[in-house]
């Protein structure tokens, strides 16, 4: 370790990275204009607000739209995959979000079977609204809340977990790894018996700017934006080069490095093949075609990717 210090020290790594011309993936399709427009129609309906977002991003990539449109109500915001992220600094995050308004604040781990965590939702937002005036709801004994976020956060996650919790029942929303899972306003799932709470499953809302080329990146290396409109190969420097910023040095011994590179290239090629990741192509010569065995560089790029989003190259944090 002190070595990999001591390249960092010498400059040995990127200290910029060098977005060039790219331009953001604007990833804003027709259900999630209609996600928008359903949350608003039943926010009437709804007593508090759950936002949930990637603690390994608790700045970048919150959809503003939300709180212009739907911040009129109690909010908690659930800081989710905390088991991915780097919470060494945590005060200093409570302190910034309490600065921009944002005093609920939950870290939580949603996959686990027995996420603590989780436990203390339901109690802070019960004091929530019961500290709140409830307009049309004030006869209504049961409470209702809305779960929302960008795309792949962990929002059904939540859902479930409640449930496994309070109720010790199973999955009643569907989760998955690609952002875009749950495309519509979903039918209100009880997630608790004592109070009784229903819970409103949403698609995942990206706004439809994002506000820079950085955010853009982050969100798409947490997988929130579909890898393919970034490009993989992009995705993959960007993790390499926050990796080496972040002095996070565990890729070296996953792959079996030897020592940290900078060069995305050099180091796709040696993941690819330690992981026997080839193909074979056809080469045009003077004499004939010949076929050759090259690393796959798209494959390497994927495992390099999906090792990171599961937290097999250590804990991180973007922000």
């Amino acid at each position: 370790m002190k070595l990999y210090n001591a390249l960092c020290n010498t400059g040995a790594f990127r200290t910029v990275f060098a977005f060039g011309e790219r331009e953001v993936a604007h990833w804003f399709p027709g259900h999630m204009a209609k996600g928008l427009q359903q949350m608003k129609y039943n926010l009437k309906n709804v007593d508090c607000i759950i936002e949930i977002h990637d603690a390994r991003i608790p700045f970048s990539g919150r959809n503003p739209l939300f709180q212009e449109s739907l911040d009129v109500r109690p909010h908690v915001l659930v800081l989710n995959k905390m088991d991915l992220a780097d919470l060494s600094g945590k005060q200093r995050i409570l302190t910034k979000l309490e600065r921009s308004g944002v005093r609920n604040v939950l870290f939580t781990d949603c996959l686990r079977q027995q996420d603590k965590s989780v436990r203390n939702l339901i109690p802070m937002v019960t004091e929530l609204i019961e500290g709140h005036p409830r307009f049309n709801r004030e006869e209504n004994t049961s409470f209702c809340l809305m779960a929302i976020g960008v795309p792949n956060v962990g929002k059904s996650s939540l859902i479930n977990s409640l449930r496994r919790t309070y109720l010790k029942k199973g999955r009643a929303s569907k989760v998955g790894g690609e952002p875009g899972i749950t495309r519509a306003v979903l039918t209100r799932i009880q997630v608790c018996q004592r109070p009784i709470v229903h819970l409103l499953d949403t698609p995942g809302v990206l706004p439809p700017k994002i506000e820079s080329v950085e955010t853009g990146m982050k969100l798409a290396l947490c997988g929130t934006i579909l890898d393919h409109l970034v490009g993989e190969d992009i995705i993959a420097d960007y993790l390499l080069f926050s990796l080496n910023k972040l002095e996070q040095f565990s890729y070296v011994q996953k792959y079996d490095l030897g020592e940290p590179c900078d060069d995305i290239q050099n180091v796709l090629k040696r993941i690819a093949v330690n992981l026997r990741k080839t193909q074979q192509v056809t080469a045009f010569t003077g004499v004939g075609n010949i076929t050759i065995t090259v690393p796959n560089y798209s494959a390497a790029a994927y495992d390099f990717i999906r090792a990171f989003r599961k937290g097999e190259l250590g804990k991180v944090m973007l922000d």
